[in-house]
């Protein structure tokens, strides 16, 4: 759960610096990262959190010392961060929807 907490906060630290330099007294629009470069490290963390749950239960399996409670926290976080993603997929979608409906 601590990874996806990180996530959400290393994203949400993203996000307030795009807004631009009204939205927070401390950032600055040098160091703002481009929209698609947001989503691509949010999807790189979710496959990094779903890779290490993979090698987790693969250890688990094989015998190599892994517990299985960190087999389970492990495939927890991957999920639970897929699930933020997807939920944030399907809002990106539904508002795309939305604006592309509308008569100017």
């Amino acid at each position: 759960m601590l990874g996806a907490t990180s996530a959400i906060q290393g994203a949400a630290a993203t996000l307030q610096s795009t807004i631009g330099p009204n939205a927070a007294p401390d950032s600055t629009a040098n160091d703002a990262a481009p929209f698609g470069g947001l989503f691509r490290d949010a999807v790189g963390q979710v496959n990094a959190l779903q890779d290490q749950a993979h090698a987790t239960v693969e250890g688990l399996m094989t015998g190599s010392g892994v517990d299985v409670h960190q087999a389970m926290i492990a495939t927890q976080k991957a999920e639970m961060a897929f699930e933020l993603a997807l939920s944030v997929r399907n809002k990106a979608v539904q508002a795309y929807q939305q604006v592309m409906g509308m008569q100017f």
